[in-house]
């Protein structure tokens, strides 16, 4: 009989022993072993690996201090997460059939996408409209056409997510205008509006108005929901925008946290108690194709929050150190080519945003990379949600991943990553310094152009890109807006303007601009001035008169 090796009590052993041996014969793969965010991945994790880990400290339990495990005690098992569907274009009528149409179908919570210029404050009739109405989400003017986009909807009973920065005041005020319209008190509505502006600066472009009345805007709307609508999230603090312009895993934890805290910090400047609005903090991530770094992304995220919370902010109840957040797949790894992979890439991103913790996940559909999409790709994007609720079975236990040797080590080294970048960002000013010097759209280039460059090369696969390519391309159908809905919603507009009452909106712009100029709160004269039938985009000039507008200015 052959001589048994003996058993390696070791690492040390079984490298010499098992592992050597067998890659002499038997090479490793030549492919590069790093998370999707470039960081070498050992060969093998252990408990050595953990070794100055204090378990109680950096894990404790789920719905307890620091939350790496989760924010709420039984996580899924009590119920799951919101499933919404990120839905919007072309007019607000069309728009409501297709959130009508998800929610026949299983989706839990709309998330509304706004055109182009509804989210940098034009209306649909602006000069700088032209061609871009209902595009890349719904055209929304008017308290109007807010109603349109929200009829047959139960706003007391479903929670809504809007992916609004500058124009968010205005588009909130409709919201509540609707509600009081309809008799629904204001304390029985449930939602988000992201109203994020540092990230804009940062990552994506839709910013108004400079950053300091920015900023002023974003804590009216702290103080005002604390007051008057307390289910109601002020801010959705968003990592998603910064990941999709080519920032790392930990890039994204850093400046997401660190626009967090320049939040919080204006919000306590303005004089507001931080236990009176940190509960209704919200978040938004990426869910990237890496799954273990993903997972430990969203742990490390939570439990520095809450550290920052109560360490840095000294927030006292538990509610104000726990991070909720909202996940949606990655748009940008979605490909054009061999479009049907990416229902692959989209279910393994799904799967990190769960295993995360999610609270609230859009699955993006498989024909973004080419256009809005189809009602069949929306529907097999909600579907695969389902699929993840109903039978994979990982919601059964809370933080199933948790104690994994790597997830851990990643966890840890994810923190350390981040937690220095917010020391340099710290030693700068704060964020908004480091975001008007330009440290962290430079940051974040340097990271897309080292990921691009690894693609080019072919050093990083991507399926159907640079590997297992096909001559021929696949057809898939494709949403089209049709350019008359443009041509509606103007003509709708311009008769909307023409019967209005001339006196009242000559007092509710004068008003807004008193409020603008003296200091006080903008939320209620902004609700006061829709609901007169002022337009977003004239809103949006008087606050462009007092505030000025903002040029970027970025030294390279």
């Amino acid at each position: 009989m052959p001589e048994e090796r003996p058993t390696p009590e070791t690492r040390d052993a079984w490298e010499r022993q098992v592992l050597e041996p067998f890659v002499a014969k038997r090479p490793e793969r030549a492919d590069l072993f790093v998370t999707g965010s470039g960081q070498p991945v050992e060969r093998l994790y252990t408990a050595d690996d953990l070794e100055a880990q204090d378990e109680a400290r950096e894990l404790g339990f789920p719905g307890s201090y620091p939350y790496t495990r989760g924010v709420y005690p039984t996580m899924y098992r009590g119920r799951l997460w919101t499933m919404r569907q990120y839905a919007g274009f072309g007019t607000a009528a069309e728009s409501n059939q297709r959130y009508r149409y998800l929610l026949e179908r299983g989706q839990t919570g709309l998330s509304v996408a706004f055109d182009l210029c509804t989210q940098i404050g034009y209306d649909s009739d602006h000069a700088l409209a032209r061609g871009e109405v209902g595009k890349v989400g719904v055209a929304i003017s008017t308290l109007e056409d807010m109603e349109t986009l929200l009829a047959d909807i139960p706003l007391d009973q479903v929670s809504t997510s809007m992916t609004i920065n500058s124009t968010a005041a205005i588009l909130l005020a409709m919201y509540l205008a609707v509600a009081r319209r309809r008799g629904i008190a204001w304390e029985k509505l449930r939602g988000t509006v992201q109203n994020d502006i540092l990230k804009e600066y940062i990552a994506r472009g839709t910013y108004i108005f400079p950053p300091q009345p920015s900023m002023r805007v974003i804590t009216d709307m702290f103080a005002f929901c604390a007051r008057e609508v307390p289910g109601w999230n002020p801010i959705s603090i968003s990592g998603y925008h910064i990941r999709e312009a080519g920032s790392t895993a930990a890039q994204e934890i850093a400046f997401t946290l660190a626009d967090g805290v320049a939040y919080v910090q204006a919000a306590l400047d303005a004089g507001l108690d931080v236990d009176r609005f940190a509960g209704r903090l919200s978040f938004f991530f990426n869910a990237h194709n890496d799954l273990l770094e993903e997972v430990a992304k969203f742990r490390a995220a939570r439990r520095m929050w809450a550290r920052i919370m109560r360490e840095r902010f000294g927030a006292r109840h538990p509610s104000s150190w726990a991070l909720r957040f909202h996940a949606q797949t990655s748009g940008v790894s979605l490909t054009a080519q061999q479009p049907h992979n990416n229902v692959a890439r989209v279910t393994i991103q799904a799967l990190a945003a769960v295993l995360g913790g999610a609270q609230s996940l859009h699955t993006n559909a498989m024909d973004e990379a080419l256009a809005l999409p189809t009602e069949e790709a929306v529907r097999i994007a909600l579907r695969t949600q389902q699929v993840v609720a109903y039978e994979s079975g990982i919601g059964n236990t809370i933080d199933p991943l948790g104690g994994s040797y790597a997830v851990e080590s990643l966890t840890n080294s994810l923190e350390a990553e981040a937690g220095a970048l917010i020391e340099r960002i710290d030693a700068m000013g704060g964020m908004v310094r480091a975001v008007e010097s330009g440290f962290v759209q430079r940051e974040i280039q340097e990271s897309a152009y080292r990921m691009q460059r690894e693609i080019e090369s072919g050093e990083r696969a991507i399926v159907g890109v640079n590997r297992f390519q096909e001559e021929e391309g696949t057809k898939i159908p494709i949403l089209r807006v049709d350019p008359q809905l443009e041509r509606e919603q103007v003509e709708r507009l311009r008769a909307f303007r023409a019967a209005r009452s001339g006196d009242a909106l000559r007092r509710a712009l004068h008003a807004l601009k008193r409020a603008a100029e003296s200091g006080e709160n903008l939320m209620p004269p902004i609700i006061e001035a829709v609901d007169r039938g002022v337009t977003l985009g004239e809103i949006s000039d008087i606050l462009r008169q007092v505030f000025g507008e903002y040029r970027e200015s970025v030294t390279v």
